[in-house]
């Protein structure tokens, strides 16, 4: 048996070679922004492509300063209105050129929990689908001195900025759909207390209500944490109080699922015979037969798209703290659990 074979990694050298450019080019091509020809990228993305070459990116970082990594922060994956934007965001950042370094944190609603995460990695800049919970944590972000952008937080600062769907517009928009569909007896089912768009779509819904004339002691309040299973239980809590709603606002669609389950299954009501219902994101689920829901559209298209300006901008400014607030209004999309899509609502026919 012969000696090992010691097989040797592809340098930069090796494609500059086979490319007829110099080492520079070959780093050029690699580096987002760089100045280099059409014609001299492709010829050392092909030489790179046939040696099997991966650049090293550690000495390009030591002398920039810059990784080209954006730690995105996530949590409540269960919920598919957040899996779709980090789709979208993810992709939004590599054709940016940027690399995304994922940190999940238990916390599905605040930044918070992944301070320590952020400071133990070198990004140059953060983008979140998580709220700001304090001003203290405003502060020691602030301190990194690195982007980040926030979507629908209501907390932002020196370096911090946000993106958030119109929640107090789309609250009163919703108040005034219920309105018109005769609702007396209407329900909000809330998010936990620390969800900052929740509180916005509710104060919007109860400041709708007041303005369609409805009294607020007609208004029951109940509270959920955003998953299918807690919008089953409010209803079932209200069964027990012997409480027969006639409209049910749900803070997200995973919710106002729960809610028309269990409004059929515990109460005997259907939508929008009995009740209308909406909730708020438009996940795919919502436009199931089975649920037929009505709800808001956040964009989450023009969201990313506006998060990606703001991260260009301040990326581009590097030592300048940018701080900006953008607001997408929510579209309203009409369904059967309104009375908007057409729902057959007898059980009698499939």
């Amino acid at each position: 048996m012969q000696g090992d074979i010691t097989i040797r990694a592809v340098t930069s050298i090796d494609v500059a070679r086979m490319a007829g450019v110099s080492q520079s080019a070959v780093s050029r091509a690699f580096s987002p922004g760089s100045s280099i020809s059409a014609r001299t990228r492709k010829k050392v993305m092909d030489a790179a492509a046939h040696l099997g070459y991966r650049p090293n990116r550690i000495p390009a970082i030591m002398q920039s300063g810059r990784s080209y990594m954006v730690g995105v922060v996530i949590g409540g994956l269960e919920n598919p209105f957040y899996a779709t934007a980090l789709e979208r965001l993810a992709t939004a950042l590599r054709e940016s050129g940027l690399q995304v370094l994922l940190m999940h944190v238990d916390d599905a609603l605040t930044l918070d929990s992944a301070l320590d995460q952020l400071v133990s990695y070198r990004i140059d800049a953060i983008v979140t689908s998580l709220a700001i919970g304090s001003a203290a944590v405003v502060r020691a972000l602030s301190a990194l001195r690195l982007p980040v952008v926030c979507f629908n937080s209501s907390r932002v600062g020196p370096w911090i900025s946000t993106v958030n769907s119109d929640n107090h517009g789309a609250g009163r928009a919703a108040a005034h759909l219920l309105a018109r569909h005769g609702v007396m007896r209407p329900v909000w089912l809330a998010g936990p207390t620390k969800n900052a768009a929740s509180h916005a779509r509710g104060t919007g819904f109860c400041t709708g209500l007041c303005a369609t004339g409805l009294p607020p002691a007609h208004l029951t309040t109940v509270r959920g944490n955003d998953t299918y299973d807690s919008g089953y239980a409010a209803i079932t809590q209200l069964d027990r109080r012997g409480i027969r709603p006639d409209g049910i606002f749900a803070s997200n669609d995973m919710m106002a699922c729960g809610v028309i389950d269990a409004l059929r299954e515990r109460m005997g009501l259907l939508c929008p015979r009995d009740v209308v219902v909406a909730g708020y994101d438009n996940i795919p689920q919502a436009a199931w037969r089975s649920y037929d829901l009505t709800s808001f559209d956040q964009h989450t298209e023009q969201m990313v798209a506006r998060a990606m300006g703001l991260l260009d901008e301040a990326l581009g400014t590097k030592d300048t703290p940018l701080s900006r607030t953008h607001v997408i209004d929510a579209q309203l999309i009409e369904r059967g659990s309104t009375g908007g899509g057409g729902r057959n609502d007898d059980p009698a026919i499939p």
